[in-house]
């Protein structure tokens, strides 16, 4: 190759990256202009505009092209503005080799593309397959029991064995988070911990040992906030749709009746994903959350790994999932042994009221105990809190 050629081709190579970062610099000002959502991305490409096209044509013709009021807030200086610090967050996601996912690009995660509140631009350190066929959102409670951690440990073990390309989303938080996260890796699972803040830091800083091994070991740490943005209140309660709109399946392990947890299980119910439950002892604070949303419909019950598997119909990769077999004649006693009396003559499913009347026993012990049976699969509830033998 002459000295010519060879120059010609260092030339190429330049010119070729500079394309590249000023179509990164332009995904990561869009998504730091004010005003600017999902809606607009999609707007964006169905209207055929270019990023470029966006951020240098004049204001009227942007707004003819998108079909906005000239008066929307893109004006020349706003988007210079955007461009200015994107420039800054460029440098510094190509520094330490962080991916910019922008919602108008192809590779933008497909199942997240899919929510109305998308975040537009989406920063990524790993990597992770975020289009994984198989998925799902693990979370809960910071205070979480020696339940619910061993529950996440045996989950992520049961599942990984049936799909080692299971990928296990969750908010790198304390608690049955941090425990979803560990269970993954022990598993040789990949996971992706969604952030509450720019991927310069991680909160809390006594998992930064876990977000190394979660790179290191194939997953990724995604947030939608530049470097710079710090933890805020307002920031966990948005990340919370990117955990359940990552993923085909949300569950919730532990939680109280309000909480982060609640609020990734109700905005993954509302985005019509599937979401499942771990239930409890009723007196349990920790398990509050999850028997609400086992109670109100939204969310399936969870006992193990064969749940998801019936719930996502998802097909093992090579394996067999042998049925769970339940005693046709459980030896039960107390409450539990009349509510199987009382059920097991019935040809259709009865209401808790009724069970109430008929029992005698007091509402809250009712419900425990018909929560345990279902547990063990010995009963099955149906719409309208009514139950029949399994």
């Amino acid at each position: 190759m002459s000295l010519l050629n060879f120059s010609q081709n260092i030339y190429n190579s330049i010119i070729r990256m500079d394309m590249e970062g000023e179509e990164i610099i332009y995904r990561i000002a869009l998504g730091m202009m004010r005003g600017t959502n999902a809606s607009l991305a999609r707007r964006i490409v169905e209207r055929g505009l270019t990023l470029k096209e966006f951020f240098t044509l004049d204001l009227l013709s942007v707004s003819d092209a998108l079909g906005l009021n000239s008066r929307s807030g893109f004006g020349a200086n706003d988007r210079n503005e955007a461009l200015s610090r994107a420039r800054q967050e460029y440098e510094f996601t190509s520094r330490h080799s962080v991916r910019v996912l922008s919602l108008v690009d192809d590779d933008y995660p497909w199942l997240l593309g899919e929510i109305p509140d998308a975040p537009v631009t989406l920063y990524m350190l790993g990597n992770a397959d975020l289009n994984s066929p198989h998925s799902a959102s693990v979370v809960g409670t910071r205070r979480s029991t020696r339940y619910g951690l061993d529950f996440c440990h045996r989950l992520c073990s049961d599942l990984g064995g049936y799909f080692p390309d299971l990928c296990i989303v969750s908010g790198l938080a304390h608690g049955i988070d941090s425990a979803a996260h560990t269970a993954a890796l022990e598993a040789g699972l990949p996971t992706v911990a969604v952030m509450a803040h720019g991927l310069d830091m991680i909160y809390p800083a006594a998992n930064r040992d876990l977000a190394r091994r979660i790179v290191k070991s194939g997953g990724a740490i995604v947030s939608e906030y530049p470097s710079g943005s710090t933890p805020r209140r307002a920031y966990f309660l948005e990340r919370n749709r990117i955990v359940a709109g990552l993923s085909q399946l949300t569950v919730v392990v532990e939680s109280a009746l309000k909480g982060g947890a609640m609020s990734t299980a109700n905005l993954a119910f509302g985005y019509d994903r599937e979401v499942m439950a771990l239930p409890g002892k009723v007196s349990d604070e920790s398990s509050a959350g999850c028997n609400h949303l086992i109670r109100k419909e939204k969310a399936h019950l969870i006992s193990a790994a064969a749940d998801v598997i019936e719930l996502m119909g998802w097909e093992p990769l090579g394996k067999h999932v042998a049925p769970r077999q339940r005693n046709l004649f459980p030896e039960l006693e107390g409450t539990a042994s009349i509510i199987y009396e009382i059920l097991k003559f019935e040809s259709s499913p009865i209401a808790i009221d009724a069970l109430h009347m008929r029992t005698g026993v007091g509402v809250n012990e009712l419900i425990s105990t018909l929560t345990e049976l279902e547990f063990d699969g010995i009963i099955t509830r149906y719409p309208g809190n009514r139950y029949a033998i399994s």
